[in-house]
């Protein structure tokens, strides 16, 4: 498979790393902050994939341009969710397929399932107070992460009486106000990224957590998103594409 690479940061060069490791695919053109707001439809005519991992305010122009081409469009930049639905309706009237991620990382996306799952058990049960704390680098720009954010609104999809996700740095106001879904967002050294939901109450607390130890698994996740989107059309999460690689694992 041939992929096109729009972002050379961190992630970019991973994937480029991973793809001339493994032999299985090919990279045939980058865009780079150099080079970014010239892109045209015919700069990714020779791949087969478009893999996004560049800046939230490019994430919609990336797209129509993507699009236009009639390649798939694998996003992982976080932190542009305000256009979801505008991304949606574009996805739509171009009939083409993006695939996008708060996190691409298979494990994290199993964490989402469990998260949904328990959110569903806890739906009723308002002696339990939930909060939610994450750990990244010093030099995320976005906060709360865009993994937070899923699993909150998971959460508050599934508890009628709250309404909203609040974002603070300490856990002091975690109970202050019921209807309100609180994420405590750490920012540390070079940590990979930490995600942890608590359920608590007067007698116990339940946790579930997940911890990357290396952004291996991020970029790995988007090749395989690219993979999966060859011929398909619609605009799917990540999410979705995990579960159903899990459901059809037997």
């Amino acid at each position: 498979m041939k992929i096109a690479l729009i972002g050379y940061g961190r992630m970019g060069k991973m994937i480029e790393s991973i793809i001339k490791d493994n032999g299985t695919h090919e990279i045939v053109f980058v865009a780079t902050s150099k080079n970014i707001n010239e892109l045209t439809p015919n700069h990714f005519t020779d791949c087969n994939a478009v893999i996004d991992f560049s800046i939230p305010t490019a994430v919609l122009a990336n797209a129509k341009i993507v699009l236009a081409a009639g390649k798939p469009h694998i996003i992982g930049t976080t932190g542009w969710y305000d256009k979801m639905e505008e991304l949606k309706n574009l996805c739509s009237k171009q009939n083409g397929c993006i695939v996008y991620g708060s996190n691409f990382s298979t494990g994290v996306n199993l964490f989402f399932l469990m998260n949904d799952f328990i959110a569903k058990l806890m739906k009723t049960q308002k002696k339990y107070h939930v909060f939610i704390e994450e750990t990244h680098h010093t030099q995320k720009k976005d906060s709360p992460s865009g993994t937070a954010i899923t699993l909150a609104n998971s959460i508050l999809e599934n508890r009628s009486w709250m309404n909203e996700w609040t974002n603070s740095t300490e856990l002091t106001d975690k109970d202050a106000d019921e209807t309100k879904l609180a994420i405590i967002s750490n920012r540390d050294g070079d940590a990979i990224g930490e995600h942890v939901v608590t359920y608590y109450s007067e007698n116990d607390s339940i946790q579930i957590a997940h911890e990357a130890f290396d952004r291996k698994g991020f970029a790995e996740g988007s090749i395989v998103a690219a993979e999966w989107a060859l011929n398909k059309k619609g605009f799917f999460s990540f999410r979705e594409v995990v579960k159903e690689m899990f459901e059809n694992a037997e």
